[in-house]
């Protein structure tokens, strides 16, 4: 994988795109449910919001409630998944996330998100956005992000070795996986710039790709 010396273009086999803050605008419904979860527990809530971004939720719990059983982090999880599911007022796009995925059409990239499959079709389809044909969810890895699993699960799916793809991101654990697995990363957001991508860009307005002439992608940040 190559970039220019100024970062603003990189080329790839592949792109790998997480959901949540970084297609989709999610963070009124994220900040509802886990807030009432952190009242639940006796937590504050502005400390469990600096953990739960990019993590599968019983992953969370295990941070926040060290001594607690996986066996309740698991059932907790089930049902915070289901309110969450269930609960798709305020979810929108990021700025620009609808006109990104149409430069891609016919060309290699995957969503890569800690949701499982009912919510990523929820959110994606709440913010008016085309689901990729090929989703690693929550079901697909036993890991959770900042675990490398699903964007290594990516890449093989796609039939592209990890170091010629490239991730987008918003949260550190994200970020800390798309490292972890050996490619390049693009951290989409106020928030992702913090944990130091390789790129950093505020939303995706200024994100296109296109196909090269020698079959590989070409992305243009800005």
């Amino acid at each position: 994988m190559t970039a220019t010396a100024s970062p603003t273009v990189l080329t790839a086999r592949a792109l790998l795109l997480d959901m949540d803050g970084t297609l989709v605008d999610s963070h009124a419904v994220v900040e509802r449910v886990w807030r009432r979860w952190a009242e639940r527990h006796g937590l504050d809530g502005d400390e469990v919001m600096k953990v739960v971004h990019g993590r599968q939720g019983h992953a969370s719990m295990a941070v926040l409630l060290p001594d607690r059983p996986m066996t309740q982090n698991y059932a907790d999880n089930a049902r915070m998944l289901a309110e969450e599911t269930a609960d798709t007022d305020g979810v929108v796009e990021i700025p620009g996330a609808a006109a990104f995925l149409a430069s891609l059409d016919g060309l290699p990239h995957a969503l890569v998100t800690s949701a499982d499959v009912a919510l990523s079709t929820a959110r994606m389809t709440a913010a008016g956005l085309p689901l990729p044909e090929v989703r690693i969810t929550a079901e697909s890895v036993g890991a959770s992000k900042p675990d490398p699993e699903g964007f290594l699960k990516g890449a093989a799916e796609l039939g592209v070795e990890p170091a010629d793809c490239v991730v987008f991101e918003d949260s550190g654990a994200g970020i800390a996986a798309g490292r972890a697995a050996g490619m390049t990363v693009v951290g989409v957001g106020p928030r992702a710039a913090v944990h130091r991508p390789d790129v950093a860009v505020p939303d995706l307005t200024r994100v296109r790709a296109e196909a090269t002439a020698d079959g590989r992608i070409r992305l243009r940040l800005g």
